[in-house]
């Protein structure tokens, strides 16, 4: 009869082989500790401290006491002390640790204590309770210290790195489940597509626009005044939105439940940049009215890399309205150089500017008059460009401010 092994008895060779790896590490921080006012602490008396603001390294709470009298009565306050302590409750906890009496001079000849970097013969500090301490009770004499260059206009400064020990096993991995990524906008969106669940609708240039009221109020503080404040529309099943076309409410809904904006060629059913550019605007218009700060920066984002000399006066004012500041700096630029100013200053959108932000024409005068200057100074002290926007060639040069 033919004998059957055991699972146990296979060759080892045939058994699986695991393995850990135990990992020692530090976790470091530092604190600087400024003591100002040095002559008033003298005479606090012996084994009285001034101590830091307590700060965290490696889960643990840490503080910096200084003791300008010395911590030990039978120094008789002739050295100065420095001790850093574990402000936290904590038993054992062994830390490496870096005292550093900062030379101000500028000479770099820092007072430096360290564990780091050092071979330790009997391995990190071990501090064993909540106050334990480690540091100098002779740190310095007070006579030598207030002639040296670690005291500067009454002022010490220190320096304490605290690396505390900390340690893990690691190991091979038993599972790996892949998390899918959110799908929360989504789900919004396809709330509105469908309309399940509106309970109120927007009127826009003759269009009717389902929403609901919780997710819009969640979105935006202007919908959530309308529908839930104490001033609110006394009729909130149907709202007619003034001095607004239907495409850019239809892009800031889209926005509200999607959290991106929508293409703009499909939004304005035209492959043309002037189109695009227009919407912005519009659009950058409409986010502010409604409170929503991110679609804002996204469209003043879009509108500086699409100014143009036939729209820029119109994006300036714009600017200036809904107080984007990035954007009408980029647009005053764009006006003010010399090839632009006198193209811009035949489009309508100029006249529109004048009219509409009359304080504006100001700035713009104020930055042409600084481009000039700029270019008259290069004219002076240089051949690559002369007042006209010439190189000495009689080439075109683009003015750089």
């Amino acid at each position: 009869m033919r004998r059957v092994l055991p699972e146990t008895s296979k060759p080892s060779s045939e058994r699986p082989t695991t393995s850990s790896t135990s990992v020692m590490e530090t976790v470091n921080g530092s604190h600087e500790f400024k003591i100002t006012g040095y002559t008033l602490s003298k005479g606090m008396g012996v084994g009285k401290y001034i101590a830091s603001d307590i700060f965290m390294v490696g889960g643990y709470l840490w503080a910096i006491y200084f003791y300008p009298d010395g911590k030990s009565p039978e120094d008789n306050a002739t050295y100065v002390s420095l001790f850093i302590a574990l402000a936290s409750e904590g038993t054992d906890v062994r830390a490496l640790f870096e005292l550093t009496l900062l030379d101000q001079s500028g000479k770099e000849r820092h007072k430096v204590h360290s564990h780091f970097g050092r071979t330790l013969e009997s391995g990190p500090y071990t501090l064993k309770y909540q106050g334990s301490m480690w540091g100098y009770k002779r740190l310095f004499k007070r006579t030598l210290l207030e002639q040296s260059d670690y005291l500067k206009d009454d002022c010490l400064s220190v320096h304490c790195s605290v690396g505390v020990v900390k340690s893990h096993t690691e190991g091979p991995k038993i599972y790996s489940i892949a998390v899918p990524p959110s799908k929360i906008g989504h789900h919004f969106g396809q709330l509105l597509e469908t309309g399940k669940g509106s309970d109120v609708s927007f009127e826009v240039d003759g269009e009717l626009f389902p929403a609901h009221k919780l997710v819009l109020a969640a979105r935006s503080p202007v919908f959530r005044a309308q529908l839930f404040g104490p001033m609110k529309d006394q009729n909130t099943k149907q709202i007619k939105v003034e001095d607004m076309v239907a495409p850019v409410f239809k892009a800031i809904l889209h926005f509200i439940y999607w959290d991106s904006l929508l293409d703009m060629q499909e939004l304005t059913g035209l492959n043309s940049k002037w189109a695009s550019t227009l919407m912005s605007q519009h659009l950058l218009a409409a986010a502010d009215r409604y409170g929503l700060e991110r679609l804002r920066i996204i469209c003043e984002a879009n509108l500086c890399e699409e100014v143009a000399i036939n729209l820029v006066a119109t994006t300036l004012a714009l600017a200036e309205q809904h107080h984007c500041f990035q954007l009408k700096a980029v647009c005053l630029k764009f006006v003010a150089m010399p090839e632009n100013l006198r193209a811009v200053m035949q489009t309508d959108g100029f006249e529109y500017l004048k009219e509409s932000c009359p304080s504006l024409l100001t700035e713009l005068l104020e930055y042409v008059a600084r481009v000039n200057e700029h270019s008259m100074f290069t004219c002076k002290h240089g051949n690559e460009a002369i007042f006209d926007g010439s190189d000495a060639n009689g080439r075109r040069v683009k003015q750089r401010l």
